[in-house]
């Protein structure tokens, strides 16, 4: 597959808060340490895999957050 001619140059997901969560993901960009360290060498494809991870990352924190928000519904007594 012929990858796609880009005019302009991915920008790094970097929001300055580089600190790690407890499953090793930044808190800021939600990438891997791989991910972030070797952003530099990454194609632009492979960027752009690293994005739609992220994006993927970020919408499973906003689900299960949605999750913790909401109550099982009350479970009514059989008796």
């Amino acid at each position: 597959m012929a990858e796609q001619l880009e005019f302009f140059a991915i920008p790094s997901p970097c929001r300055g808060i580089c600190q790690m969560d407890a499953k090793g993901f930044c808190r800021g960009c939600l990438r891997s340490r791989e991910e972030r360290f070797n952003w530099g060498t990454l194609s632009d494809a492979q960027k752009r895999h690293v994005l739609y991870l992220c994006r993927q990352r970020f919408l499973r924190q906003q689900r299960l957050a949605r999750q913790a928000e909401d109550p099982p519904p009350e479970q009514p007594s059989l008796f």
